[in-house]
C-alpha cells in the first residue's frame, strides 16, 4: 500500500512530464518562428541598404554593372540580376535546405531566402538573398536541457517538501490512526485527540468520537444483554435438567413414562449447549475476549487428545498425530481450547468406525484430517445450523464457533476433500 502524498504526486509528475514532452516541440516551433520573422526582418534589410549604397554612389550603367558583378562574386549568398519591369507581386520568402560547403559527408543546412526587387540607377534589379538559420536549433537545444533541468529540480523538490509535509502536516492523521488501532472497546474507555489547526482534522475528531461513543453504549447493551442472557437462560435450564434427573431416577416410571424424560433430557442437553454456543458467537462478535495471551498450542492439543481418547477407543479409530513442540501463538487460552476441541470432536463425530484421524502442527498451521467417503458442501460448512450430514447430535454450531475463532485470531480455516479425508486447515 502507497501512502496518500505518493498517489498524489505521482499523477502529478506524470502531468509535468507530459507537459515538457509537449513543450519541445513547441518551443521549438516558436522560436524557429521567431528567428525566422527575424531573418527576414534582416534579409530585407540587407536588400534596401545594399540598394541604397549602389544609389549613392551614382555610377554609370557600365560601373554599375561592374560593381553589381564583384558584388555578386565577394557576396556568395546573394544574388542580384537586372530584370524587366517588376516581375515580383510582393517579396517571397522561402526556406531552402543545402548541403554544407564545408562539410565531407552529407550535412544539410538550412537556409531563409527572401527574393525581392530593387531599383537602381532608376532600373529594377531582382535581389536574392539567402542566410543560414542552423543557429535555431542550438538555440532549441538550449531551451530543451534547461527545461529539462528545471523539471528535474521541480521533482526533487516536490519529493523534499512530500516528506516534509508528511512528517509535519499528517502527523496529527497517523497519531490519530495509531490510537484507533490500539483502542480496544473492552476497556471502553474514550480516546482523546490531539488538538490541531487543521479544519479537516478536527471534523474527523469529532466524528470519530461521536462513533466511538455510540460503539462503546452499544457494546456495553450487548455485553450486558449476553451476560443476562447466559445468567437468566442457564439457571432454568439447570434447574429443569436437575428435576429431570430425579425424576429419571423414580422407580414409579413405566418404560413408556421413561423413555419420554429421556427424550426431553436429550433435547434440553441439546438446547443448553445450543444456548452456550450462542453465547459464546454473541461473545467473540462483541470482542469481549482478550487476545493478548501467549499460549503454548502444542499443550493445549495433547491436553484435549487426551481427554478424547475414550472417545477415540469407543469407535476404534486409528491416530495418527505430528505435534512440533514449543509451537506458541497469541491469542485468548479458551477460545483456542474451543477451537480445538471443536475440530476434534467434529472429525470423531463424523469418522466411521475402524476409521482414522491424523493430527498435525506445525509453526504455521494446524491440521485435522478424518476418513470419509464424500466431500462436505463448502458452501454450507461453516454457516450457522446449516448441516452437511444425517447426524443430528451436533449443535449445528461447531464449525460457525471455529470460522468466527480463526476470524478473531486473524487466522484463516480452510477445507479440502483428499484421498478420501475430510481435511481441516487452520493457518496462523
Amino acid at each position: 500500500m502507497k501512502p496518500l502524498l505518493n498517489k498524489t504526486t505521482k499523477p502529478f509528475l506524470i502531468y509535468v512530464l507530459i507537459i515538457l514532452v509537449i513543450s519541445i516541440p513547441v518551443y521549438y516551433w516558436v522560436v524557429d518562428s521567431i528567428w525566422k520573422g527575424e531573418l527576414d526582418e534582416h534579409n530585407k534589410t540587407i536588400a534596401e541598404k545594399t540598394a541604397n549604397q549602389f544609389n549613392n554612389l551614382k555610377l554609370s550603367d557600365e560601373e554599375l554593372a561592374k560593381n553589381i558583378k564583384l558584388w555578386n562574386h565577394i557576396q556568395p549568398e546573394t544574388n542580384i540580376e537586372e530584370v524587366p519591369a517588376d516581375p515580383l507581386k510582393k517579396d517571397i520568402y522561402t526556406t531552402v535546405e543545402k548541403p554544407k560547403k564545408t562539410s565531407t559527408g552529407s550535412e544539410i543546412e538550412r537556409y531563409r531566402c527572401l527574393k525581392t526587387v530593387v531599383y537602381i540607377n532608376d532600373k529594377s534589379f531582382l535581389f536574392t538573398i539567402q542566410t543560414n538559420i542552423e543557429e535555431s536549433q542550438s538555440t532549441i537545444a538550449v531551451i530543451a536541457v534547461t527545461t529539462v533541468f528545471f523539471f528535474i529540480i521541480i521533482v526533487l523538490g516536490l519529493l523534499i517538501l512530500n516528506r516534509r509535509l508528511s512528517s509535519t502536516i499528517w502527523e496529527p492523521f497517523r497519531n490519530t490512526l495509531e490510537k484507533l488501532k490500539n483502542f480496544n472497546l473492552n476497556h471502553q474507555n474514550n480516546i482523546e485527540f490531539e488538538k490541531t489547526d487543521t479544519a479537516e482534522f478536527e471534523e474527523l475528531h469529532q466524528s470519530l468520537n461521536k462513533l466511538i461513543e455510540k460503539n462503546i453504549s452499544v457494546f456495553k447493551t450487548q455485553k450486558e444483554f449476553t451476560e443476562n442472557a447466559s445468567h437468566e437462560l442457564q439457571t432454568p435450564l439447570a434447574i429443569i435438567k436437575h428435576k429431570l434427573d430425579l425424576l429419571l431416577q423414580n422407580e414409579d416410571l413405566t418404560e413408556k413414562q421413561y423413555e419420554i424424560v429421556e427424550d426431553i433430557n436429550k433435547a434440553l442437553t441439546r438446547s443448553s449447549r445450543i444456548n452456550k454456543n450462542l453465547l459464546l458467537l454473541a461473545k467473540i462478535d462483541n470482542s469481549q475476549f482478550d487476545n493478548s495471551e501467549k499460549i503454548q498450542f502444542d499443550v493445549l492439543v495433547r491436553q484435549s487428545m487426551e481427554l478424547l481418547e475414550e472417545h477415540f477407543q469407543q469407535k476404534n479409530i486409528s491416530v495418527k498425530s505430528y505435534i512440533l513442540p514449543e509451537i506458541y501463538v497469541s491469542g485468548n487460552s479458551g477460545l483456542i481450547e474451543v477451537l480445538i476441541n471443536n475440530l476434534l470432536v467434529n472429525a470423531i463425530r463424523h469418522t466411521q468406525k475402524e476409521g482414522s484421524i491424523s493430527i498435525k502442527l506445525t509453526e504455521k498451521s494446524f491440521e485435522i484430517a478424518n476418513s470419509g467417503t464424500e466431500e462436505l458442501d463448502k458452501n454450507l460448512l461453516f454457516k450457522r445450523f446449516s448441516r452437511n450430514s444425517a447426524d443430528n447430535n451436533g449443535s449445528g454450531l461447531g464449525l460457525a464457533i471455529i470460522k468466527e475463532i480463526c476470524k478473531f485470531q486473524n487466522w484463516s480455516v480452510n477445507y479440502a476433500f483428499e484421498n478420501n479425508h475430510h481435511i481441516f486447515t487452520v493457518n496462523f
